[in-house]
């Protein structure tokens, strides 16, 4: 193996950062985390994070630079399978291989691309490694979806959230369906969103014409949600099925088209979760501490509906759920 190229940067969009920075902090204090979780709206991006971070943990000693995927001392584990799933099998092999002693380095490192992927039997076996990791091992978990995984895996980790940068026009660059009729339409979606967050002031009136004219909105929204993912996975299958293996059975097309509308889905998602961090801040910024608890209690009912979409609850009616709730939350009532 030859050596590779010193300390693999961060994503030119995440240096400096408050998340890469206190990484590179805790790194030097050697204090960081047994466990992270590196959620956000691009695998790309998380994938290069955790090689950053595997990076400096595992060359710290100074010996002879490696990258950590030619590392002996760092494992990965993806999905698998037609049905992209992280299976029990798959787990204890990772798990006996962080559990002996390290080759190289003083460190070893665990990245598990797509966590949310595990089924209930993997999950719950990597759960005890969580509880009680073996020495010097660092388990970076990578997802775009964190709700998706067990309330007790997520307790277990440090989060943090890495996001593209955003343009003054409202969505990121990353957004779904980069082409086609769909992306303004979820570019009007998010300004409508916002738009209705503004008017939840707890000081604005609260009559029952304008309670009827917020359910009106909840209402639509809601409706347009569905009709806009409908229509970026569309767009998106229609881009994706013509670079298709020509071999891919109909069983294959079909696991690479759900997975294909549920990533779409969780790019939205974290979208509006985005939206409602900026309404939040907005808010706290002019002196609104409620804001804080109303913010908490929005995403814990987002993370809730995201939940139910795994056991196939309707889009549109677990947004609808979101929005209700947020009716009362930032109304204050």
């Amino acid at each position: 193996m030859q050596p590779s190229s010193p300390v693999q940067p961060w994503p030119a969009a995440l240096q400096g950062t408050p998340a890469a920075s206190v990484i590179d902090r805790a790194i030097d204090r050697q204090r960081l985390g047994h466990s992270l979780l590196l959620h956000g709206d691009n695998p790309d991006t998380l994938a290069a994070v955790a090689n950053a971070i595997s990076d400096r943990l595992l060359n710290e000693n100074g010996a002879a630079h490696l990258a950590p995927d030619k590392h002996p001392d760092c494992f990965a584990l993806r999905p698998a399978g037609r049905m992209r799933l992280i299976t029990a099998p798959a787990t204890r092999e990772l798990i006996s291989k962080v559990q002996k002693s390290a080759r190289l380095s003083r460190r070893k490192i665990a990245i598990i691309h797509e966590a949310d992927r595990m089924n209930s039997t993997a999950a719950n076996i990597f759960l005890k490694t969580l509880e009680e990791p073996p020495d010097h091992t660092t388990l970076l978990l990578l997802t775009t979806h964190p709700y998706a995984l067990l309330p007790t895996i997520r307790s277990r980790c440090l989060h943090f959230r890495f996001s593209p940068a955003r343009t003054a026009e409202g969505p990121s660059a990353e957004a779904p369906a980069k082409a086609g009729s769909s992306a303004p339409l979820w570019s009007a979606w998010l300004a409508d969103y916002g738009a209705w967050l503004a008017r939840l002031a707890p000081s604005a009136p609260l009559d029952k014409r304008t309670v009827t004219d917020h359910i009106f909105a909840v209402y639509g929204l809601a409706a347009r949600f569905g009709f806009i993912l409908d229509k970026a996975t569309e767009e998106a299958w229609t881009l994706q099925k013509d670079s298709l293996p020509p071999d891919a059975d109909e069983d294959q097309q079909i696991a690479i088209e759900i997975g294909l509308a549920n990533g779409i889905r969780a790019r939205f998602l974290a979208e509006i979760e985005e939206a409602t961090r900026v309404h939040a801040r907005s808010r706290l910024e002019a002196g609104d501490e409620a804001a804080r608890r109303a913010f908490t209690a929005a995403i814990q009912r987002l993370e809730h509906g995201a939940g139910l979409l795994w056991v196939n609850f309707n889009e549109s009616a677990a947004v609808e759920d979101f929005l209700l709730a947020s009716l009362r939350l930032w109304s204050g009532r």
